[in-house]
Order: C-alpha cells, then sequence, then structure tokens
C-alpha cells in the first residue's frame, strides 16, 4: 500500500498513530517588525527593506511576514540599535557606522575611511573574516546581521563653498553619517555633525551647516541638497563601498524555524543585489540631471586626498591602540584588502581605466 492511500484509508489520526507523518506540516504564522534608520523617500536603501519584506512573504506563502517602518515611526532612526538588543523589535536596516559612539568597531560594518570598495567589502564579509568578526561583536547587542546592500563608493558631500585646499575645511560645519570619518575630519579642522537625513536640508538652507555627505546622486537629489549647497565633491574617500546592514534580534532568530531561517538569508541576499544594481544603474542618471541642473562638480586635490588619508591613519592607530578587538578586526581587513587591491591591478582597474580613455 503506497503512503497516498494509506492516508485516504486510515485517515489523519491513523495516520500521526502508525508514526508516518503526512508531507504538509503546519507552521505557525510569524509575524515580525522592522525598523529602518532611513525615510520612505530614499526607494534605494529604504527600498531595501520592502524587496526583503516582500520576498520573505513571498517565499513563505504568507506565513512569515516583515512590516516595514521608517525612520521615526516606530522610534527615532538612531534607536534601532537599542531596540534590537532590548527586542523591542525583531529586525532593524541600518547603516552601523551610525552606532560608532557606543563603539567604534561598529564602523567596520559600514564603512571606514579609505577601505574596501563594494565589491571588495561583499567578499569579505561573506568569504573572508567580515561577517564572522562582525557578528562576533555584534553578539554582545543580541544582533545578527545580513547585507541590505551596498551604496558603491560615494560622493564626496554637497558644500556651500568651493574647497581647494585643506585650509577651507577649518571650521566648517559639516554633516557626516557617523563613524571614524568624523575623528579623521576633525583632524582636518571639520566640525562634525551627525543628524538624520531628513533634517540635512533645512540645517543647510538656515546657514547651521556650511555641508553634507550622504550618499550619491540619485539619493542626494530627491533630498534637494544641490538647491542650498551647489558644490559637490568627489570621491567620498570615507566611504569606499558602505554597507547598509539588516540587524536581527539573536533571540527571534534563533525561534525561527530553519525553514524561516533559510527564507530570511535567502531575501536579505535578494534585496542587497537589488540595492546596489540599483544605485549602479540609476545614479549616473541623476548626476546628468544634478549637472544639467546648475550643480557644480569639484574634485577632492590631491592635498586633501592625502591629508584625508594621514589624518586616518593616525585615527586608526589611535583607536588600536585602545581596544585589542578592534585592531584584531582592522588588521583583518586591511590584509585583505591589499590581496584585492593588487589583483585589481590586473583585472578591474587596468580594463576601467582604459574604458574610461576611449569612446564608447
Amino acid at each position: 500500500m503506497d503512503r497516498r492511500s494509506l492516508i485516504q484509508r486510515a485517515g489523519i489520526a491513523g495516520v500521526l498513530a502508525s508514526g508516518i507523518a503526512p508531507a504538509v506540516h503546519a507552521q505557525a504564522a510569524v509575524r515580525w517588525r522592522l525598523a529602518s534608520s532611513f525615510p520612505k523617500s530614499l526607494d534605494t536603501i529604504f527600498g531595501s527593506a520592502e524587496v526583503m519584506s516582500k520576498t520573505v512573504k513571498e517565499l513563505s506563502g504568507g506565513k512569515f511576514e516583515i512590516s516595514v517602518h521608517a525612520g521615526g515611526e516606530l522610534m527615532p532612526a538612531f534607536g534601532v540599535v537599542d531596540a534590537i538588543q532590548n527586542g523591542t523589535i525583531e529586525m532593524a536596516q541600518t547603516a552601523p557606522y551610525y552606532f560608532t559612539g557606543k563603539d567604534s568597531i561598529f564602523a567596520f560594518g559600514c564603512a571606514v575611511p579609505f577601505g574596501l570598495n563594494a565589491r571588495q567589502m561583499d567578499a569579505w564579509m561573506e568569504h573572508g573574516n567580515g561577517r564572522k568578526l562582525m557578528d562576533a561583536f555584534y553578539a554582545k547587542y543580541n544582533i545578527k546581521s545580513y547585507s541590505a546592500g551596498n551604496t558603491t563608493t560615494q560622493m564626496g558631500g554637497w558644500f556651500r563653498k568651493e574647497i581647494k585646499t585643506v585650509a577651507d575645511l577649518k571650521g566648517l560645519k559639516m554633516r557626516m553619517g557617523g563613524g571614524l570619518f568624523g575623528e579623521a575630519m576633525a583632524k582636518l579642522g571639520v566640525v562634525a555633525q551627525n543628524m538624520p537625513a531628513g533634517e540635512v536640508y533645512q540645517a543647510l538652507e538656515k546657514g547651521t551647516l556650511d555641508a553634507t555627505e550622504f550618499v550619491g546622486p540619485y539619493d542626494d537629489e530627491k533630498l534637494g541638497f544641490n538647491k542650498v549647497a551647489p558644490y559637490y565633491a568627489y570621491p567620498g574617500w570615507w566611504e569606499g563601498g558602505a554597507e547598509l546592514e539588516f540587524f536581527v534580534n539573536t533571540k527571534a532568530f534563533n525561534a525561527l524555524s530553519a525553514e524561516n531561517k533559510a527564507i530570511l538569508e535567502a531575501a536579505t541576499n535578494v534585496a542587497a543585489r537589488d540595492m546596489t544594481a540599483k544605485y549602479d544603474a540609476l545614479n549616473p542618471i541623476a548626476l546628468k540631471r544634478l549637472v544639467a541642473a546648475k550643480t557644480k562638480l569639484m574634485p577632492f586635490s590631491k592635498e586633501i586626498m592625502d591629508a584625508g588619508f594621514k589624518a586616518s591613519m593616525e585615527v586608526f592607530a589611535e583607536h588600536e591602540a585602545k581596544s585589542p578587538e578592534f585592531k584584531k578586526i582592522h588588521q583583518d581587513m586591511r590584509a585583505f584588502q591589499r590581496d584585492q587591491i593588487l589583483w585589481s591591478r590586473f583585472s578591474e582597474f587596468r580594463y576601467d581605466s582604459y574604458m574610461a580613455s576611449v569612446k564608447v
């Protein structure tokens, strides 16, 4: 007698009594909440959380749902780590370097000055020691992490005046996303301000800020920074490849079934790839629109880049002297970076340099 016939004849009670489980098993519905640090208007970054949520629901047939809430809806944009740690929410989407006030190590989960680019960051996190090292650190905060996508190399920000030399930076009040960049810029005379993206426009308009950095052309255009700060600098040497993260409360994660854990991991992978690809597709078009609207592109001079590098290396050395864990993660990242730079000389760098010199 085959399995189907047995089930039809014996009924469910008989099947259970015989020790033969039916193929379709009941699984309790799971309902989570995710708090983002970003506004809904940013369909790139915030959109990554929406893609993840949609994918989880579809893969689970609606049995696993994650409601997504923009910064400020459930809690302040920078309150998500406390909420995850305390179990107030099950999941968050944020930039880890927002939380360097708690510990400077958070920066390595997102971006550090003169750090990894987008592909290198992905490689270090998923096939180097990056994810392992960061999750060991995040465990102190009841956090497990997944990539939410990478912005790729960011622009250097919007300035109300032209910046030509290091001297032009002294006394400048600049909004910065967080992390070790602010410490490096402080060595160059910049007064760092950390505030949510939604508050920056008015601060620039009123003159309480002289400059801001955020992401790149597509996001920055949406936030209207070009209307109040006409000079657009590049490159963002403090964010060569900024990774956004999904933070998951470890207790909530451990309570998931094996199937739902696999669904969550698959959905975060889908969302991360989609976000990075979206930036690559949309930034060039947005940059052309900004230039047409009289934005003045402003490359950072070699003097400024060299001063930024020197200041950044001093900051890293200071933190290494205070924290063996910081030193361990930083040195691991740099060793990985050296190999990546070596390989790039024979692959992307050589190819991209040539393609930039010819007309296609």
